[in-house]
């Protein structure tokens, strides 16, 4: 590698490492405290119904935000093609609309995603969405200006928008892959069992009707244990940000997390209601001749 190669891959090097602490400060940006609050109590109280299990992926197993913004941002890129591309003004300003119609239930899902996160991961989201925010009306800038003939304000307004959103967009991966928003926090717990049938407690020893906490080498599980002596066994961390279930409330067969209210059927850990789209692992259980209550999760190892 020559010198200047060298030069210019420090230079590089240093602009991303100082991008990603800049990243990283966000979360720790507690000046922006009072904003959270209300504006976490108003996402919440909008009247959703089953519709906010839907904008939380429920039903799809995973976040439905990151998917619904490949919509506008599809288009808006598209678009930025097309502004390149002599007599394509008509086109570009169509994809433009596109993406704007899109940017709407994409923007309420993140939303909704972000009033259950936990208070770095808000700060980080709430400078996330800001910027989506200035990428939105930069767009509608830049429709109404094309629509009055201005089309190269228009464009001028549209690659504004791109970059914008482009940056935010950074953030927003940021906020999913280094800070762990959205991922499921249950994932990790069969790669650190060991496969095969193993001992956890006596049965004798657990309450009846009462979730509790065991230890399972490095796991701890949710032990519920009914009237009949049937006992249901849980990875003990919500899969949505690490809540401990054995604090939660046990009902209609279902544990609440007393963090953000995330709901699993104790019989197979499947997330009845959000903001948990992933479900619980969950585990066989048997009890042996000497009352020592055993487990064991399929895929172990």
């Amino acid at each position: 590698m020559t010198p200047a190669r060298s030069g210019q891959g420090s230079l590089l090097h240093g602009a991303l490492a100082a991008s990603v602490k800049a990243f990283d400060a966000l979360g720790e940006w507690d000046r922006i405290d009072p904003l959270i609050k209300p504006m976490q109590s108003a996402v919440r109280a909008l009247p959703l119904g089953r519709a906010r299990d839907v904008l939380h992926g429920l039903d799809v197993g995973h976040p439905l935000h990151p998917f619904l913004v490949q919509v506008p941002i599809g288009a808006w890129l598209s678009a930025a093609v097309l502004d390149a591309v002599p007599g394509s003004a008509r086109q570009s300003r169509a994809l433009i609309g596109v993406g704007l119609l899109a940017a709407g239930p994409a923007g309420l899902a993140g939303w909704v995603d972000w009033a259950e996160q936990h208070e770095q991961q808000m700060r980080t989201g709430l400078v996330h969405a800001a910027g989506n925010v200035v990428a939105v009306w930069l767009y509608a800038s830049s429709w109404v200006a094309r629509g009055r003939g201005r089309t190269g304000r228009g464009r001028a307004l549209a690659y504004a928008g791109l970059a914008v959103a482009g940056a935010s967009g950074a953030l927003g991966g940021h906020l999913a892959y280094r800070q762990g928003a959205g991922a499921n926090k249950a994932e990790p717990v069969p790669h650190l069992l060991e496969p095969g049938w193993q001992a956890l407690c006596a049965l004798d020893g657990l309450p009846v009707g009462e979730p509790v906490r065991r230890q399972l080498g490095e796991v701890p599980l949710l032990v519920f244990r009914h009237a009949d002596d049937r006992v249901d066994v849980l990875a003990e961390r919500c899969s949505h940000q690490s809540g401990p279930l054995s604090d939660g409330t046990v009902r209609d067969g279902c544990v609440e997390c007393p963090w953000h209210g995330s709901v699993f059927r104790l019989a197979d850990g499947e997330p009845v209601s959000g903001p948990a789209t992933a479900p619980q692992p969950c585990f066989e259980t048997r009890t042996g001749a000497d009352g020592t209550l055993e487990v064991c999760l399929p895929g172990a190892g």
